[in-house]
């Protein structure tokens, strides 16, 4: 396999050609583990210091680049991105690093942005999107990704809170930004990605053709800002997260390594959409850290049949998606498909079902690593690879974080005692830690609880070091003084063949206080079943299952169930009308 010669003149679109996507890679049998790597592993293993300096773009990709240029990596694209309509388009890290140079300059003098100033990107699965945030880095400008899913209201709320200078998005949204611009007085330029030009917008694909790709990467301090997140605002207005170049550029080597278990030969597909946060993991930082081909298929709606062709026609071989696609997936089967190439298999989000998970080896062969982390953090604890896996648990503490857990004044917990799971700052915070709540210090003082950042979520450590989830601290139900966790109802009920997905929550109840309510989406199957019948039956199922306490005495079945735009499900919807709030 060669990678094509760049014509000077070529722009992303001109690659989108229809091709067979079934020659596979001929890598280099014997690969050469990366000094790349290992150095920024052993930043997180705490074995070497954090640079003063660091740049993802010049120390990361560029170097890459170099080690492609002298035959010292496997002839795998850097990038290789596919639609439903069959169009393709692949770049080495030399093509990457030559387009996002381009971009670089287009944001500085198009756009007239300078170091330091924030852009907003509210773009679906296009490659221009890798382009534009590589460009941020290089140039030094904070990058803030949205999903395409974002109203005008959204809109105006990120623009307002984050004073960005420049937005960039496509023909569909344009309008959305348009109708809000009279409020947006800190926005000087706006950025369309689109085939044709429109009225006010500067157009990157003609700028693209004109612009040289000369650009001198600034230098960025380790800790200086490259990204800022909007978290889900499951309370209250979403918070604005800060992440340095250093904290996601280098925090996630150690899990890149071995949880996700890339290496230069690996094409790594992650499904996440480009406004959440597991993008910047499992799509930008950890493949690339690692010198593997981040895969993309630009899928409007999540379809398992699209999933699994897309799994068994390319040689993918490594897989992340969130537990709700595996729940998915496995309802869809795929004892029709061979997965030919596929090693590995990561999940992240929210918990997964141990009953998924089977079905899933059942299927495929494979296991499903599970991690976990939030958008203030790398990964926190996750399954690596050769551990041996505990169905249900989130895995052990990722380097270099030390996790425990903790009861509401920072006491450490015995083994086995439920409480909050947080993560050591103190004498030292981890440098892969986010750096604050933009323009929010209370909220960001309010995260720590003596020596720990809390994380919101409760769980449990057993003996061994594994973590295992009990909710977020606002899903608990306490009922009769018993503290009941969501996931281990849900869990349950799914074992059974009637329930589809579930979610768990707290319903008002005169004598208890509060109680579990289950909301279900039953399987095709028995959706004609007698529906109290069918409760009692679940009812039973549960109590033989877990212990008799958690059943769900309250049940309602539904036809989906409220889901965030990256697939979570929004109990604090259900939990809400539970409580007329």
């Amino acid at each position: 396999f060669i990678m094509r010669t760049f014509v000077k003149s070529w722009i992303p679109q001109c690659s989108r050609v229809l091709r067979s996507p079934c020659r596979l890679f001929h890598g280099c049998n014997k690969l050469l583990t990366s000094q790349i790597i290992s150095y920024y592993d052993s930043i997180n293993q705490c074995k070497k210091e954090l640079p003063e300096y660091f740049n993802f773009a010049s120390d990361v990709l560029d170097k890459w680049s170099q080690l492609e240029k002298d035959g010292r990596r496997p002839a795998n694209p850097a990038f290789w991105w596919v639609n439903d309509e069959g169009e393709e388009v692949k770049w080495s890290f030399e093509e990457l690093g030559l387009l996002s140079r381009k971009a670089a300059n287009i944001l500085s003098e198009a756009c007239g942005l300078q170091r330091g100033d924030r852009v907003i990107a509210v773009l679906p699965r296009v490659p221009e999107w890798w382009q534009l945030n590589i460009a941020c880095m290089r140039t030094g400008i904070v990058f803030i990704p949205g999903t395409s899913q974002l109203t005008a209201k959204d809109i105006l709320y990120r623009l307002q809170a984050s004073k960005a200078k420049c937005i960039i998005t496509n023909d569909t949204l344009a309008p959305a930004v348009e109708s809000v611009m009279p409020d947006c007085q800190f926005l000087k330029s706006k950025l369309i990605v689109s085939k044709g030009s429109r009225d006010g917008w500067l157009n990157l694909k003609e700028l693209i053709a004109v612009t040289s790709a000369d650009h001198e990467c600034v230098k960025t301090r380790s800790q200086d800002p490259m990204l800022i997140y909007f978290t889900s605002g499951s309370t209250g207005s979403p918070k604005m997260v800060v992440q340095s170049h250093s904290s996601y550029g280098i925090g996630f080597a150690t899990s890149g390594r071995y949880w996700m278990n890339l290496t230069p030969s690996d094409i790594m597909w992650n499904t996440s959409d480009t406004g959440w946060v597991k993008s910047a993991w499992s799509s930008v930082f950890a493949p690339w850290m690692c010198g593997s081909c981040v895969f993309v298929h630009n899928m409007p709606q999540f379809k398992p049949a699209v999933i699994a062709e897309t799994l068994s026609r390319y040689p993918i071989t490594a897989f992340c998606t969130a537990p709700t696609a595996y729940r998915m997936l496995v309802q869809h089967d795929l004892s029709r498909y061979k997965f030919t190439s596929l090693k590995h298999c990561v999940s992240g989000g929210e918990p997964l079902n141990p009953e998924v998970m089977a079905k899933w080896k059942i299927q495929t062969g494979l296991d499903i690593y599970e991690g976990y982390g939030q958008t203030e953090t790398v990964t926190i604890c996750a399954n690596m690879k050769g551990m041996e896996i505990k169905p249900g648990s989130l895995g052990k503490a990722v380097p270099p974080y030390d996790v425990q857990i903790i009861d509401d004044h920072g006491a450490i917990l015995p083994v086995g005692e439920e409480g909050n799971i947080a993560v050591r700052v103190q004498p030292t915070r981890p440098f892969c830690l986010f750096s604050e709540y933009l323009d929010n210090p209370e909220k960001t003082a309010a995260s720590v609880q003596g020596n720990f950042y809390v994380t919101g979520d409760r769980g449990i450590m057993d003996e061994e070091g594994y973590v295992w989830f009990v909710g977020r601290a606002d899903d608990i139900i306490n009922s009769s003084g018993y503290r009941i966790g969501p996931f281990e109802v849900e869990s349950a009920l799914i074992q059974h063949p009637a329930v589809s997905e579930s979610a768990v929550v707290s319903s008002p109840d005169p004598i208890r206080g509060e109680v579990v309510k289950a909301f279900i989406v039953l399987a095709p199957t028995f959706v004609s079943h007698h529906p109290e019948k069918l409760t009692q039956e679940l009812q039973q199922h549960v109590k033989k299952v877990t212990a008799p306490y958690k059943y769900p005495r309250k049940v309602e079945f539904v036809q989906d169930l409220p889901k965030t735009a990256t697939g979570k499900i929004q109990r604090k919807v259900l939990r809400n009308k539970e409580w007329g709030r």
